[in-house]
């Protein structure tokens, strides 16, 4: 896979990073910049918005990410996915200040295929 098959927009399925590991939905929009570095853009739950970027190789894409909290608040974490192929992106990501006995997992599902994730 190559850094021009990444832009796109994607389905994603993930859990939390704490230990009720509560699950959402939402969109990842990945685009990129001048640099051909990726500037990532997610929608969780229709609600909340989360940004990032982050580079791509060996068909691992790694994206520093911050969002603003209910409480004001900037938390920032790192997600990190394989590219299982152009269409399909399996990871985790931590936050900072998140629970360092959990990761956060999520999938993601490029928009207008059917591809299926097979755990």
């Amino acid at each position: 896979m190559t850094i021009n098959q990444l832009p796109g927009s994607y389905n994603i399925i993930g859990n939390n990073q704490d230990i009720e590991g509560a699950s959402y939905k939402g969109v990842l929009d990945l685009s990129l910049d001048q640099n051909n570095r990726v500037v990532a853009k997610w929608l969780i739950n229709n609600n909340q918005q989360q940004f990032g970027t982050g580079f791509f190789k060996d068909n691992i894409l790694v994206v520093n990410f911050n969002y603003q909290g209910e409480d004001d608040s900037i938390y920032k974490g790192v997600a990190v996915y394989k590219c299982i192929s152009k269409d399909i992106l399996d990871g985790f990501w931590s936050e900072k200040h998140g629970n360092p006995l959990f990761l956060g997992q999520e999938r993601c599902f490029r928009i207008g295929t059917n591809n299926q994730l097979v755990n």
